[in-house]
């Protein structure tokens, strides 16, 4: 079957009430490293991040910054767009709740659910974590604070309330056609049990606070800020204008990649929003982990945030987008240790990978007269290192097709493990006296694998790939899968090469 031509991916927005972390980092990284990919694919992509502007928390900490929120949302939320740049993330959209698109979105959301009887008003008295932006049953609750341990407040007003205990069967009955519709498997069966537990009606409007989108026709409301931030992956589309290109195009999204934490607004919430507003829902939800530091929580309280910014002005910005996809699982907690990421830099990055590739162009510019060597008739062991580089791209499109970004990784290490093996094997600079026309042919065969592995690791550590792809004079236009293969186009004996330098340089305490 072949694959769609569209692909579109999100991260959460993130919320404003603090400056980007590195999980915030990370949840855009997986979401860059997905899109990236599916470009050089030759998929159209639409990848979107941006920020969640809304709530009693921004109003709060907007009060507590002596600002007013309009204000201290636009200056927290230009420190996410600047991440951006500094992780050299390639985002087609960056929303922001506050935008007359995203409110156009939300209000005719609401008024669609209205229309179709989803909604009705009534009574809220319960918990209420501000922290959390959540209602807790009295069940829910951990020693009398919020399961993720914030504090929570008894809260009763007004509320328009969703219908959401109407959708547990139809919740139900969709998950189990839809068995891969939340990944990890683990997360999967989280939701299941949590929707068979029994649902109950949502209060989506707050009267105790402004700031927020006013429910239509009824201003005393402000809309619930989880309605809200969740409509962002089709106001940035166009909703409610579903005609439009970019809607037609790529609704429903492919995928929304999450923290854990926010997995029941966007695999029970979301959903149920949209089947009962007669729009499909995602074709999939993966939640991956945490991070910790140096074993650690992180916490402001600790004074151990780690600061993206800080990453990359250490060890360098494609050396932080390895580490993180690399050191752990996709999916599973993490921890960011210094020496982990050292090792990370030092043995696979500047001994596997970069010496590899200095190595062989090296040994080009010295007895090549600094050109692709014209290689001879290929022995077994040229074609066995050929075939591996030929097969990585079927097997990377599997692993990324289920968001294991660290086994695609893996997987192209073992074809520079490979390399490597069959470098100190070839001794090519022992045939360069004995037989140099054989000496060429490795050569060769060297220099296509690692034009395989420049172009496959673009989408990991894009500035690094192409630099290596420089010095092996490949035009832009060949820096594409379907440059790859058997059937691809392959370097050219005669190109001539610029003078071979470095990309992974090692790290060491200055």
């Amino acid at each position: 079957m072949s694959a769609p031509e569209t692909y579109y991916v999100t991260t959460p927005i993130y919320y404003v009430n603090d400056s980007p972390h590195i999980g915030h980092a990370y949840t855009t990284l997986a979401c860059d490293v997905l899109a990236r990919f599916m470009r050089l694919d030759g998929r159209r992509v639409r990848f979107l991040t941006g920020t969640d502007e809304h709530g009693q928390k921004v109003e709060k900490a907007a009060g507590e910054a002596g600002l007013d929120p309009q204000t201290f949302t636009d200056r927290v939320s230009r420190r996410f767009r600047e991440l951006l740049e500094v992780m050299d993330f390639s985002a087609d959209d960056f929303i922001r709740t506050t935008e007359p698109r995203h409110v156009r979105a939300v209000q005719a959301l609401w008024r669609k659910l209205v229309e179709r009887d989803q909604i009705y008003l009534g009574k809220y008295a319960g918990w209420y974590s501000v922290r959390d932006e959540s209602y807790y049953a009295e069940s829910d609750l951990v020693e009398g604070r919020a399961p993720t341990g914030a504090p929570v407040e008894w809260v009763e007003e007004p509320s328009y309330f969703f219908r959401l205990s109407a959708w547990q069967e139809p919740l139900l009955e969709f998950y189990e056609r839809h068995p891969d519709f939340v990944l990890p498997q683990s997360r999967y069966n989280e939701v299941v049990s949590f929707v068979r537990g029994g649902l109950t009606d949502l209060s989506v409007s707050r009267t105790t606070f402004r700031w927020g989108i006013p429910v239509p026709d009824d201003p005393d409301h402000v809309i619930y800020v989880w309605l809200d931030a969740l409509t962002n992956y089709i106001s940035a589309l166009g909703y409610p204008d579903t005609g439009s290109e970019l809607y037609r195009r790529f609704w429903p999204a492919d995928l929304h990649v999450i923290g854990k934490d926010i997995l029941r607004f966007h695999a029970v919430y979301w959903p149920a929003f949209l089947l009962a507003a007669g729009i499909e829902p995602p074709r999939r939800v993966f939640a991956h982990g945490w991070w910790t530091n140096e074993g650690q929580k992180i916490s402001k309280s600790l004074g151990n945030v780690i600061d993206p910014r800080v990453l990359v002005e250490t060890y360098g910005r494609d050396q932080t987008r390895y580490f993180l996809l690399r050191e752990v699982p996709f999916g599973q907690d993490g921890d960011f240790r210094h020496e982990a990421m050292v090792r990370r830099i030092n043995h696979d990055l500047a001994n596997d990978y970069g010496n590899l590739a200095q190595r062989v162009l090296s040994m080009i510019a010295r007895n090549c007269d600094g050109r692709v060597p014209e290689p001879g008739p290929l022995a077994a062991e040229d074609r066995a290192l050929l075939d591996h580089a030929h097969a990585l791209l079927p097997a990377l499109r599997e692993a990324i097709g289920v968001q294991a970004l660290h086994r695609a990784l893996e997987l192209i290490w073992e074809l520079i493990g490979a390399a490597n093996r069959y470098v100190d094997a070839q001794a090519p600079w022992a045939l360069r006296k004995s037989d140099p026309g054989r000496m060429r042919t490795v050569l060769w065969t060297l220099a296509e694998t690692i034009r395989h592995v420049a172009v496959l690791t673009r989408p990991f550590v894009p500035a690094a790939s192409d630099r290596l792809l420089d010095q092996l004079a490949v035009p832009e236009t060949d820096r594409v899968f379907a440059a790859l293969g058997a059937g691809g186009r392959p370097l050219l004996p005669g190109t001539a090469l610029p003078h071979p330098r470095g990309v992974f340089p090692r790290w060491q305490q200055e």
